[in-house]
Formats: structure tokens, C-alpha cells, sequence
């Protein structure tokens, strides 16, 4: 799947995943209508507000899990995105058709993925968040923000349905992130579920 306003973009994508034949690529636009895809891609040449509001849409009203295609990216602009949604970046100049097909089948599974030029990165600003705020900020104990949003609730002992309507998500989209947190993290029910989340500090 792709999300994305660039059309020159867009039209290089679509001729790279066509050449991947675990894929089936369709247009994805995250109205409520729309099936939801496993994996949603969104391309940009840098990350700006819109592309951050992409990811948050994605991430609000779907169960996708997101990756960003990007040309480049600061290291503010990487948290911003992961903040966002994204579990995935891969940048553009590394966008063969065998790269993309290997890490959207990665993320389709669970899993994340970041460019080793990104990682050290990545890993050296959770140091500085967790020195400054342990268990604050992004969710570095496993735990997306949504996710964390949708267990403080079951915490506070609220049931699927009414979780869905305080976040304003449809009730699939809740048993879809809290089924992933325990298929992830092979946590046994929900109550494990709370639990490892209060034990890690998230809530």
C-alpha cells in the first residue's frame, strides 16, 4: 500500500513493489469504507507536518502498520515520524524492490525496521530521553503510543467498545492493537497485558 502526495514518487513505487511477488499493492487513502492493508506505505522527499498527519490518520483509523520512504531525515524528524506511527523507515536510495519487499514482509509481521545509518541515531536519543525521563516520551520498553493510549484505558477498566468510542476508533481497531501487543510481546490476556505495561512504567 501507499500514502503519499508525490507523483513522481507514487509512480516509481508502484513500478518497484509490482516486481515483488509476495505483494499485492492497491491504493490506500484511509477513509473509513476503505480495507484496511497490513502494510501502508508513505513517501516523501523530507518529513514535514503533513506526512506526520498521514502517519497519525494511518495510525488513528486503520490497523496498518506504516512505513516511511524517505530521500532524507533529520534526527528530530525520525522521532517525530516514529512518534507519529511509523515502525518502519527505509530510505529512498535503498528502495530496490528486494529491500522494500524484505522489510514490508517484516513489518507485515510485527516486527520494525530501521537503516543502519538511522539506528545509532535512534538509539542514542532513547539514551538521552530515558536519562532525562525514564519511561517517558515514545514507547521504548516494545509499546506504540496507540498502544499505550488503548492499555491505560483497559487499566482503568474501560471494554473494547468503549475504549473505541473515547479514542474515536472503530472497535476492530482496538482488538487488532491489543491482539498485536500480546502476539508481540506473547503476553497471555489482557490482564498480562496491563500488567507488563504498569510494570514498565508506561502507565
Amino acid at each position: 500500500m501507499e500514502a503519499g502526495r508525490d507523483p513522481i514518487s507514487h509512480t516509481g513505487l508502484v513500478g518497484q513493489l509490482t516486481k515483488c511477488p509476495s505483494l499485492k499493492v492497491a491504493k490506500f487513502d484511509c477513509e473509513p469504507d476503505t480495507p484496511a492493508p497490513q502494510v501502508a506505505l508513505v513517501v516523501a522527499p523530507a518529513i514535514d507536518e503533513q506526512h506526520l498527519r498521514v502517519l497519525r490518520r494511518i495510525q488513528r483509523t486503520t490497523s496498518a502498520q506504516s512505513i516511511l520512504v524517505v530521500a532524507s531525515i533529520t534526527e528530530q524528524a525520525l522521532i517525530r515520524a516514529l512518534a507519529a506511527g511509523a515502525v518502519g523507515v527505509i530510505l529512498r536510495e535503498q528502495a530496490t524492490p528486494d529491500h522494500l519487499e524484505s522489510v514490508i514482509n517484516v513489518v507485515a509481521h510485527q516486527g520494525g525496521h530501521l537503516p543502519p545509518t538511522l539506528l545509532g541515531t535512534f538509539l542514542s536519543t532513547i539514551g538521552r530521553v530515558e536519562a532525562n525521563a525514564p519511561g517517558r516520551g515514545l514507547a521504548f520498553a516494545g509499546l506504540q503510543k496507540r498502544e499505550v493510549d488503548v492499555l491505560r484505558l483497559l487499566a482503568e477498566g474501560l471494554d473494547t467498545a468503549e475504549i473505541a468510542t473515547k479514542l474515536g476508533w472503530s472497535d476492530r481497531t482496538i482488538k487488532n492493537i491489543i491482539l498485536n501487543v500480546r502476539t508481540r510481546l506473547q503476553l497471555r490476556n489482557r490482564t498480562h497485558a496491563v500488567a507488563y505495561a504498569m510494570r514498565e512504567g508506561l502507565i
